[in-house]
C-alpha cells in the first residue's frame, strides 16, 4: 500500500507559485474554503496572462461534468502559451473522481490540473495513490482555522500586504471576527485600503472605520483583569450591556478562559524566562510573553486553577443551571469573585 501523500504549506504552495514553480497537478482539500480559492485564483493569475486565458483556462464542475472530458482536456497542448490550466470545482461532488488515477500517473508538464475539494479530504484513494508513485502532485488540507492561529494569520496578511498592525489592533479584530478567515481578510481588505501603501493600522483606524470602541472590548478587559483593575473591569462590562449584540459574554469567557489556561501554564513553567515563556505559549510575540510575566505577579498556580474553576461554574450558570441571572449579572459576579480571590 502506497504511503499517504505528504502535504505542503499554504506559505510553501504559494511561494512557489509566485516564482512559477508549478507542478503538473494540485489537489486543494479540506474544511476552510477561503485558502483553496486563493490558491486556485493564484495559480490561473500566475500561469496564464489575461490574454492566454481566453484560450487556456478550462472549469469544470464536479456536480455535472464527465471525468473523461476532464482527461482529455488536461491532455491537450496550450494555444499559443507556455501552459493551459484546468480547475475542476465542487470535485467533492463527482461520482467518478477516481478516473483521473490514468491522467495522473502521466500528467503533462504543460498542463496544470487543479482540483478543489471542499469540505473535507478527496475520496479517490486511486488518484491519491497515482499522485505518490509519480511524485509530481501537490497536496494541500486547508484545515479550519483555530482560535490560536488567528492573531498570526492576521498579522502574516498584513505583513504580506506591506503593511503592519499593532496587538491591540490584532485582538480588537480577533475579538470581532473570530476564525471565519472569509470574512477576516474582506475586514482587514477595507483597513488596507485606508490605510494605503505601507501604511500602519492602530486601534483608532478600526474604532471610526469598523465599529469597534478601542477602549471598550475584551482586549481592554483582560487587560484590567490581568492588572486587577476592577474599576475598569466594571465599566467594560457596562459597556458590553448596553451594547450586547456585538459584545456576547460566551466570547468574553472564552477570552478570559484563554489567558488564564495560558498563565496556568506559565505559573507551572520551569523556564519563567521571557524565551522560555515564549517556547510554552508557542508564540513568536516577546510582548505577549511578558503580558503573561507581568501577570504572575498578580496570580499563581492556586489562584489560576480556581479562576478556570469560575469560568465554568459561568458557563454552566449561562446555561440555566441553577441560576435565573442574565449573562451580564453572571459575568460581573465572575469579575468579583477574580478580584476577591
Amino acid at each position: 500500500m502506497a504511503a499517504k501523500k505528504e502535504t505542503q504549506s499554504y506559505v510553501q504552495i504559494a511561494n512557489n507559485i509566485r516564482r512559477g514553480a508549478f507542478a503538473p497537478i494540485y489537489i486543494l482539500m479540506g474544511e476552510e474554503t477561503f485558502y483553496i480559492d486563493r490558491l486556485q485564483k493564484m495559480i490561473e493569475e500566475n500561469a496564464l496572462s489575461d490574454d492566454e486565458r481566453d484560450f487556456n483556462l478550462s472549469v469544470f464542475y464536479g456536480t455535472d461534468c464527465d471525468m473523461h472530458d476532464v482527461v482529455n482536456t488536461c491532455r491537450r497542448y496550450p494555444a499559443m502559451s507556455r501552459y493551459q490550466v484546468v480547475v475542476l470545482k465542487e470535485a467533492q461532488n463527482a461520482s467518478d473522481l477516481d478516473l483521473l488515477k490514468h491522467y495522473a500517473a502521466k500528467p503533462l508538464k504543460s498542463t496544470i490540473l487543479v482540483v478543489c475539494n471542499k469540505g473535507g479530504n478527496v475520496k479517490a484513494p486511486g488518484l491519491m495513490s497515482a499522485l505518490q508513485a509519480g511524485g509530481d502532485g501537490v497536496v494541500f488540507e486547508s484545515k479550519k482555522l483555530n482560535e490560536q492561529d488567528v492573531a498570526s494569520v492576521i498579522k502574516n496578511y498584513i505583513k504580506e500586504r506591506g503593511c503592519s498592525i499593532d496587538d491591540k489592533s490584532v485582538a480588537m479584530m480577533k475579538d470581532f471576527v473570530g476564525t471565519d478567515v472569509s470574512r477576516l481578510v474582506g475586514e482587514l481588505d477595507k483597513l488596507l485600503l485606508l490605510v494605503g501603501e505601507a501604511g500602519s493600522i492602530v486601534p483608532e483606524t478600526i474604532e471610526r472605520n469598523i465599529g469597534i470602541s478601542k477602549d471598550f472590548n475584551n482586549f481592554e478587559l483582560e487587560n484590567a483583569v490581568r492588572m486587577r483593575n476592577a474599576a475598569k473591569a466594571f465599566r467594560i462590562i457596562d459597556y458590553f450591556e448596553r451594547n450586547s449584540k456585538r459584545n456576547p459574554t460566551v466570547l468574553t469567557v472564552s477570552v478570559l478562559f484563554s489567558f488564564f489556561s495560558n498563565l496556568l501554564l506559565v505559573c507551572t513553567a520551569r523556564d519563567k524566562s521571557e524565551r522560555g515563556i515564549m517556547e510554552q505559549l508557542e508564540t513568536k510575540s516577546a510582548y505577549r510573553a511578558r503580558i503573561f510575566i507581568d501577570a504572575m505577579r498578580y496570580y499563581n498556580t492556586a489562584s489560576c486553577v480556581r479562576i478556570i474553576g469560575y469560568l465554568r461554574e459561568f458557563d454552566t450558570k449561562s446555561k440555566g443551571v441553577n441560576s435565573r441571572q442574565n449573562e451580564y449579572q453572571l459575568l460581573r459576579e465572575l469579575i468579583y469573585k477574580i478580584f476577591n480571590l
